[in-house]
């Protein structure tokens, strides 16, 4: 029996907050730095399987239809009265990065086809919920893999190809899994894609809000640089005769940290997160160096400035250093993408009615909701994080009512796309 559609809706807070606690366990770890819980569940490892079935086993249990496509990303389908009408698609990842908490990416969907459900509500669209593969690129290194691959940007084949630091192919691991689905990867365009996500930043804290209505996401670059040296004697070898490889890899750290103090290049951010050496011997002058570079930023024709002043500089780097020989390899590369006003004001809407304060503001990170903006109206919903926002580590916390909020407003968000023509 159907119910009346009402005007807002609001969800279970406790029972979304056991979801998310009983989905931290899957791939849950000790951390020594922190003493906290810290949750590991790279993509396509067991613990990422694991967490996939117990999601799918929540579908189901939530009445939803459950399909698995060729790059192992998961939808959950809740019909509609209108069985020609594209549906409204929430969704984000649940594969984590090695050292992260128990927020990133998991917040919602779910538990609002649940809500819906117990209160005999009927939307017009259908509602389809999605857990895309390998967002956080720390395994195969490309970030928001299976949505960019949904929406098209990437092919399969080369999603399929591309494999971790042990050799492993991400189409082997699809395989090994079981998720190696047998649907067609590329996405129908929806009518609106909607994501709900921990900020990830310090921002909402410092504005006292707990909702964040999101703008757009800020461009983003990864490349990985590799240094070609010369194995010496650390003893032996005066300091003159060296190719030091390390060394080139330091400078490459700090000329990054300049370009970013320069302010020529507008609100650039540079990281470094992965460097090693080799043969990674005390007395050894180190023969090779790999190291990866992050850079953000909203301005575009900024980012592609950074980018070719840092390719100069290596450039100049392997002149000025006999001996030395640098590649670089690109590992991903997305402008800034803003996403569509209607549905941000949709999102302001039902926070406003659930009598929520909330800011609008970029997204440093990046996310899936970037790729489907390629095919439908989008936007995102933040909420906010405790600890100054920390994310990607094991102190990540965001509270069980503000994560309620923030879904309530999802849920809402839904309904009226779902009911829309």
């Amino acid at each position: 029996m159907t119910s009346p559609v009402p005007d807002t809706i609001t969800v279970d807070a406790d029972r979304l907050w056991r979801s998310l606690m009983d989905l931290a366990e899957i791939g849950a770890y000790d951390d020594e730095r922190t003493g906290l819980r810290g949750v590991n569940r790279l993509a396509l490892t067991d613990a990422d399987a694991a967490g996939r079935r117990q999601v799918i086993a929540w579908m189901e249990e939530a009445g939803l239809a459950v399909r698995v496509d060729r790059m192992g990303n998961i939808y959950g389908r809740r019909e509609g009265t209108d069985p020609t009408a594209a549906p409204v698609l929430t969704g984000s990842h649940i594969d984590s990065v090695v050292t992260a908490g128990a927020f990133d990416g998991c917040l919602g969907g779910i538990e609002v086809v649940r809500t819906l459900h117990e209160h005999g509500i009927v939307t017009r669209r259908p509602i389809e919920v999605g857990v895309f593969t390998e967002e956080e690129g720390v395994r195969f290194g490309t970030d928001m893999l299976g949505s960019a691959v949904a929406a098209g940007r990437l092919t399969l084949d080369y999603a399929h190809a591309l494999t971790d630091r042990d050799g492993r192919t991400l189409g082997d691991e699809l395989a090994r899994t079981g998720f190696d689905g047998p649907t067609d990867v590329r996405l129908d365009p929806p009518c609106a894609y909607v994501e709900c996500h921990i900020e990830q930043g310090p921002v909402l804290a410092e504005n006292g809000v707990g909702i964040g209505v999101v703008t757009g996401v800020q461009g983003i670059s990864w490349q990985e640089i590799t240094v070609h040296g010369r194995a010496a004697h650390a003893g032996t070898t005066p300091t003159q005769l060296r190719a030091d490889a390390g060394l080139a890899a330091a400078e490459i750290i700090v000329r990054l940290r300049a370009m970013v103090d320069s302010g020529e290049y507008g609100e650039l951010r540079a990281t470094v997160g992965h460097l090693t050496v080799h043969p990674d011997l005390t007395n050894i002058v180190p023969a090779r160096a790999e190291l990866t570079v992050d850079l953000r930023n909203p301005d575009d024709a900024a980012m592609a400035r950074a980018e070719e002043d840092l390719a100069a500089f290596l450039s100049e780097l392997e002149d000025a250093r006999p001996g030395l020989a640098l590649t670089t390899r690109r590992m991903a590369g997305t402008p800034h993408v803003p996403f569509d006003e209607t549905v941000q004001k949709v999102i302001a809407g039902a926070a406003d009615d659930h009598g929520l304060a909330h800011i609008s503001l970029l997204s440093g990170a990046g996310h899936d909701a970037q790729e489907i903006a390629a095919l439908c109206p989008t936007a995102m919903i933040f909420v906010r994080g405790e600890y100054d926002g920390i994310s990607h580590n094991p102190r990540e916390y965001s509270t069980p009512e503000t994560c309620a909020r923030g879904v309530d407003v999802l849920a809402t968000t839904l309904l009226r796309l779902a009911g829309q023509d």
